[in-house]
């Protein structure tokens, strides 16, 4: 995996041609963009093209002059168990015509992207499976989940009493160029307490806040509240929508909460009093929630916060290089056990040591000894961080064990106090 890749290289596919595209043929990679989606196609701002733009990680499949596949990726830095960040290829925007599918192209797209990744140095891949039977072919499993909550706040009756609170802070609502600068500097410390979580760059914020347009979506201001401690400083926020409704004389609105972020309990108990407290509402939906989240325990009636539509599997992820990747993050318990790694790409294939010593840290090296587990790479890449265990997977027929009890040593080692999410879409 240590060649060189030419970037500008054009690789041909069944007598069709993948290239990277220039910052002039951006347009057109986004109608193709749109056509893939299924979605009318919407014209990007000039600026938003350019800085989506990035040499030779903006790619396309050719038929003649014509775009009919489109991929991209960009670096990304991933929170890993214990809170060191590795770097991260993010896969997006995957689409092949439905004139042009089962032809190579994805395939090709994926292999070259991947190759290029692993030479600039990304320990993992990531990527957002619009459909779940593709991407295991390439290694991705499963390895963050996620969920939404309803609550109907006639059932609630509020947060439980005795529940922390912030002496001294307060909420305050805030602008929107207030929330991009307020809301970016929180993130970028939450972040790093959460295995799964991204960063986000200037540009995602800006759209956020509508000063970028998102084609096909019509930006509408939501509310945006800062928690700030006794000191003044923001622990925590929450943005959100409503939907004004009324049953003849009683009010009957939604409230939807977009993001939520606290560093703390006492700030998450602030945050959702305000949420649970806006006048008019009388349900609350909540469409993306950690599956650690404590939300529903906080209510005088948990029963009352039903489950939304399941987020499910919301990242997918592989490894590109095991020793950085294994090296970087935390374990639970120390210990040691073997992996028989079955990658059909070769990045993780062979055999593994994975050795945790007291105190949590590990390191992952290739042996000649004996193996205590086989499984493929998509099965790794769903265990990293420790969205899922070796012990479910082994009773799925996923994960071989070749010592009894490996999956459960495994499991020891692998576990996490805080389960993998990302509130962030790419």
């Amino acid at each position: 995996m240590g060649d060189s890749i030419d970037h500008t290289a054009v690789d041909s596919v069944s007598g069709l041609r993948i290239r990277a595209v220039s910052v002039d043929e951006v347009a057109e990679w986004g109608r193709a963009l749109n056509f893939g989606f299924l979605r009318p196609h919407v014209p990007a701002s000039g600026d938003l093209r350019r800085r989506l733009w990035t040499p030779g990680r903006m790619l396309a499949g050719f038929d003649g002059e014509r775009q009919i596949a489109t991929f991209r990726s960009f670096d990304a830095e991933l929170t890993v168990p214990g809170g060191a960040v590795v770097p991260a290829d993010a896969i997006t925007n995957v689409t092949v015509s439905s004139t042009h599918r089962r032809r190579g192209l994805l395939s090709a797209m994926m292999r070259r992207d991947l190759a290029a990744a692993a030479e600039r140095g990304s320990a993992v891949a990531i990527l957002a499976a619009a459909e779940y039977n593709i991407y295991g072919r390439f290694g991705f499993g499963p390895a963050t989940h996620g969920g939404g909550r309803n609550i109907e706040l006639r059932r609630t009756r509020g947060l439980r009493d005795g529940l922390p609170g912030v002496p001294g802070g307060r909420i305050d609502f805030v602008t929107m160029a207030e929330l991009r600068e307020q809301g970016a500097e929180l993130y970028d410390r939450w972040r790093r307490t959460q295995p799964g979580a991204i960063d986000r760059d200037s540009l995602w914020w800006e759209r956020t806040v509508g000063e970028v347009p998102t084609p096909g979506d019509e930006f509408k201001e939501p509310f945006a509240a800062v928690h700030r401690d006794a000191a003044g400083v923001v622990t925590g926020l929450v943005v959100y929508r409503i939907d004004a409704k009324w049953d003849g004389a009683y009010p009957d609105g939604k409230l939807t909460v977009d993001e939520f972020i606290a560093l703390d309990l006492p700030t998450s108990v602030e945050l959702w009093r305000l949420v649970l407290s806006v006048d008019w509402v009388a349900r609350v939906e909540v469409r993306n929630l950690s599956p650690d989240d404590p939300l529903p325990l906080l209510l005088q009636d948990p029963r009352a916060a039903t489950p939304h539509e399941d987020n499910g599997d919301i990242m997918w992820l592989r490894l590109l290089d095991v020793e950085a990747a294994f090296g970087a993050r935390s374990y639970g318990a120390p210990g040691r056990v073997v992996l028989e790694v079955d990658d059909k790409l070769g990045y993780a294939s062979g055999r593994w040591a994975l050795e945790v010593a007291e105190g949590g840290t590990g390191r992952c090296a290739r042996t000649t000894d004996d193996a205590d587990l086989a499984l493929g790479a998509s099965e790794l890449g769903s265990l990293y961080l420790g969205g899922e265990t070796a012990p479910r997977l082994a009773a799925a027929g996923l994960v071989t064990e070749l010592r009894p009890g490996a999956a459960a040593a495994a499991d020891l080692l692998l576990r996490t106090p805080v389960r993998a999410w990302t509130p962030t879409e790419f």
